[in-house]
């Protein structure tokens, strides 16, 4: 599932440093020895659960198959990452692979000159991840590598829209509306969102914004930390009118997104609700807040629907994933040969079968569900996938615009007040 990156505690900071210190070297020390030997110190975030498991499968069958390459896994707090990686960039001893979830976080770490361009290293091959790739690239080189993909749309419920006489998901803003409104005649909450945790909320603006803004807005805005464009001003009266149709469950301000048989997920999961817009993990969460085992087969997936008037493409996708990067205490080759076997097939299906996420090789796509390999098929087909703006931005831009949403959608800010909590934060860096 989604995870937020806020800075960590200094007792999650210093266990971190002292599992680096028991795999890793002194201060600068090599990673290649003089027998050409190499040693690849890899940070992750997988600390437990089955990814971690994959991880070590992964760093023991590559060395295997090249003898002279040791891989040390490291695994991380996902917290920690924020404050870690900076500090490890800063000194002579960063890590040779550490998680990356691109955009203007990998911008942030590029300006070190410690991450390698792997465009070179990748070409013959990155092209199979498709237009995803793009997130984690910086001045069009390839400083980052996906391992899964996520896509935000629609996960509803097949059967609660036969109960409302609904024969096939809305396409266009108003079938949507359409749609909320035989939902509500039939007694069903046509949308559950989770509030509480804010991010969810952002969502709902920012398919706003990318539906009312071209692309090269959307490029050009994320590149400058700026929405000043009056793109960005429409994609809030659309929500102010799409809000106003009262499309959410009573208290949703205070609902949680994933915790809990009454978070928004469980909701949809207990058929409390017909619809959430969620990101491709959502039926791995509900799976787990329902006692219903034939969930799956009354779920369905649909895109985010066009907007009417809006210049932004409609096919455009809302999504994000998880990376890698590489540093240059590492040979680069070596290096990119290790990030191209994580994102060979076989691990893939393992990676799928880790339930995190939609694999970035969809040569991997027959290990997912039905409904899963229908948004890795429409992800792939996007002209463009637009990151998560609070990943695109820096870290405390992101949250800054997170919570000012949040603000919104409470009736307590505007649409000024969204552009002005990002210039303001951005003038804080």
């Amino acid at each position: 599932m989604r995870s937020l990156r806020k800075p960590a505690v200094a007792a999650v900071v210093a266990a971190a440093a002292l599992a680096l210190a028991a795999c890793g070297g002194s201060s600068g020390a090599p990673t290649t020895s003089s027998n050409g030997n190499v040693t690849i110190t890899w940070w992750t975030n997988a600390t437990t659960g089955q990814l971690k498991t994959v991880w070590q499968q992964a760093a023991a069958a590559f060395h295997k198959a090249h003898p002279k390459v040791t891989i040390q896994v490291v695994p991380i707090q996902n917290e920690a990452f924020t404050t870690k990686v900076p500090a490890a960039l800063a000194s002579n001893n960063p890590p040779s692979v550490y998680q990356q979830w691109g955009g203007g976080q990998e911008a942030s770490q590029v300006p070190s000159g410690k991450l390698i361009n792997l465009s070179p290293y990748v070409s013959s091959w990155i092209g199979q991840i498709g237009a995803a790739a793009q997130g984690w690239q910086v001045g069009g080189k390839q400083y980052g590598v996906p391992y899964d993909l996520h896509t935000v749309g629609f996960w509803y419920r097949k059967d609660l829209f036969v109960k409302a006489g609904i024969s096939k998901p809305p396409a266009t803003l108003s079938e949507l509306e359409t749609d909320i409104t035989k939902l509500k005649a039939a007694h069903i909450v046509p949308l559950a969102v989770g509030s509480k945790d804010k991010w969810p909320d952002a969502f709902w603006w920012e398919y706003f914004a990318i539906r009312e803004c071209p692309t090269a807005t959307l490029k050009a805005s994320m590149k400058a930390v700026n929405l000043s464009n009056a793109c960005f001003a429409k994609a809030s009266k659309d929500l102010t009118a799409f809000m106003n149709t009262h499309p959410f469950q009573t208290g949703f301000l205070g609902t949680p997104s994933q915790t809990g048989a009454g978070s928004s997920a469980g909701m949809v999961a207990n058929g409390k609700a017909a619809m959430e817009l969620q990101g491709d993990w959502d039926p791995g969460v509900m799976a787990a807040l329902t006692p219903d085992k034939s969930l799956n087969s009354q779920l369905g997936w649909f895109p985010f629907p066009s907007v009417p008037g809006g210049a932004g493409s409609a096919t455009t996708v809302l999504g994000g994933g998880d990376g890698f990067s590489c540093t240059t205490v590492v040979p680069a080759a070596t290096c990119a040969a290790f990030l191209k076997y994580i994102d060979s097939a076989p691990v893939q299906a393992k990676v799928v079968g880790a339930n995190v996420g939609l694999p970035a090789n969809p040569a991997a796509s027959s290990a997912l569900g039905s409904a899963q390999k229908q948004v890795l098929t429409y992800s792939h087909a996007a002209p463009y996938i637009q990151t998560y703006f609070d990943i695109a931005f820096p870290t405390n831009v992101g949250q800054a615009l997170d919570t000012a949403i949040a603000n919104f959608f409470a009736g307590q800010g505007s649409a000024q007040s969204i552009v002005t909590a990002v210039s303001q934060a951005e003038s804080q860096q």
